[in-house]
């Protein structure tokens, strides 16, 4: 039966190290994450909303989809709403799940389930006493370029923007359902 300790428990994460009793020397250590959701935000002009957010991990400024952690008991829907306001300043009147995957399974258990938000009401944003961003709007079609050419380079935007196209069945030029 392996043995599993805690070696680090952080805010939002903890490292565990797992290894069998009779050989303790060989080890595999992994991040514990309480799972996270995300939103491809679509206003009725077919443009994204994406944040601008620092990223101290890498140490610059990031265009990404709305996302945040999972509160304790918190469904991945809830919390998708909740980043969207809290980040945009906007509601959706629908929200409809686009995918979920594991972020990085070779050593975290981190699950992002990404929906897309359409029918966008304007609110107030409450960022996060430590989030630093800005709120910017891109086109939906210039969004496919920005990955193309490498400023859309956060995973979880990547996905989602590609999903999005996919599942709606994108003909280029997009243009949102009732303004053809």
């Amino acid at each position: 039966m392996k043995v599993m300790e805690i070696v680090y428990e952080g805010k939002v994460i903890s490292v565990l190290r797992t290894y069998e009793p009779e050989a303790p020397s060989v080890y595999f250590e992994m991040v514990k994450h309480p799972g996270s959701a995300a939103v491809v935000a679509v206003t009725d002009q077919g443009k994204f909303l994406l944040v601008n957010q620092y990223r101290e991990a890498i140490g610059k400024y990031v265009l990404e989809i709305p996302a945040g952690k999972l509160e304790p008991g918190e469904a991945p829907e809830a919390c998708a709403s909740r980043e969207l306001e809290e980040e945009t300043g906007h509601r959706a009147r629908s929200l409809e799940k686009l995918l979920e995957f594991y972020v990085t399974p070779g050593y975290s258990d981190e699950k992002i389930t990404v929906f897309c938000a359409m029918g966008l009401v304007r609110t107030k944003s409450n960022l996060d006493a430590d989030e630093v961003l800005s709120l910017t709007e891109i086109d939906a079609v210039d969004s496919l370029n920005m990955i193309d050419d490498g400023r859309i380079e956060d995973a979880k935007t990547i996905a989602g923007i590609l999903e999005f196209a996919r599942k709606k069945k994108w003909s280029l030029p997009f243009r949102p359902a009732g303004k053809r």
